[in-house]
Parts: structure tokens; C-alpha cells; sequence
């Protein structure tokens, strides 16, 4: 019998756009100060995507050092797995997103939005 799975329905994973500066895996190691071998497993849990380049050669989008850092810091501060990490990050993304939502949106949709979050059943 199988495990069952479960679906994220918020994903983390950055994505380069055009126009935007890319990284080798050399490149985004010195920037995030980590080693490739720990990139490329992050990487193997989601929490970054190449946005281009070969197998052999990925591109990073620049953004994504930053959020390595973060990754690696939460695993030496607190001591997370490399799991745990990529999920605390996930979650800090959400949090910092449906704040910019409640903080861009009008008075009656914040209203709205915080009435939506506090509400049960």
C-alpha cells in the first residue's frame, strides 16, 4: 500500500523572465554563498528551478540567491532539515504575499480578506 501523496497549491519555485540576469551554478554559489552540491539539492526539493540553460549548464534567475540564503539560514539558526527549510520558506513567501495583497488592496477588500482568514467552518 502506498503513501498518499499531497499537492502544494503554493509554489515557490522562481522562474527567469526575459530580460532578466541569469546565473550559472557557479555563479548563484558565490552569490549565496553555499556550495553547488547543497544548491543542487535544494533544487531537488523545489525550492528553486533552473530557467533556462542545458542539463549540463543551468541558469538561475538572481532572486534566487537570496533565497538560498534564506534556506541556509534557517537550517543553521534553527536547525531545520533541508525539508523542513524549503517549507519555511515556502510559508514566508505566502505570509509576505497575502500581506502585500492586505496591504495593496482597498479598505473594504481588506476587510474582506481578514474576515476570510479569521472565519471557520
Amino acid at each position: 500500500m502506498s503513501a498518499p501523496t499531497t499537492t502544494r497549491t503554493f509554489q515557490l519555485v522562481s522562474r527567469r523572465a526575459p530580460g532578466r540576469a541569469a546565473l550559472t551554478l557557479e555563479q548563484l554559489a558565490r552569490e549565496s554563498a553555499l556550495h553547488p552540491d547543497m544548491i543542487r539539492r535544494f533544487v531537488a526539493l523545489g525550492l528553486i528551478a533552473p530557467g533556462g540553460g542545458t542539463a549540463a549548464a543551468p541558469l538561475f534567475a538572481a532572486q534566487d540567491a537570496a533565497l538560498l540564503a534564506r534556506a541556509a539560514r534557517l537550517r543553521r539558526d534553527l536547525g531545520l532539515n533541508y525539508a523542513g527549510a524549503v517549507l519555511a520558506c515556502e510559508l514566508l513567501a505566502r505570509i509576505e504575499h497575502l500581506e502585500r495583497r492586505l496591504r495593496d488592496g482597498s479598505p473594504a477588500q481588506r476587510r474582506h480578506e481578514v474576515i476570510r482568514w479569521t472565519r471557520t467552518g
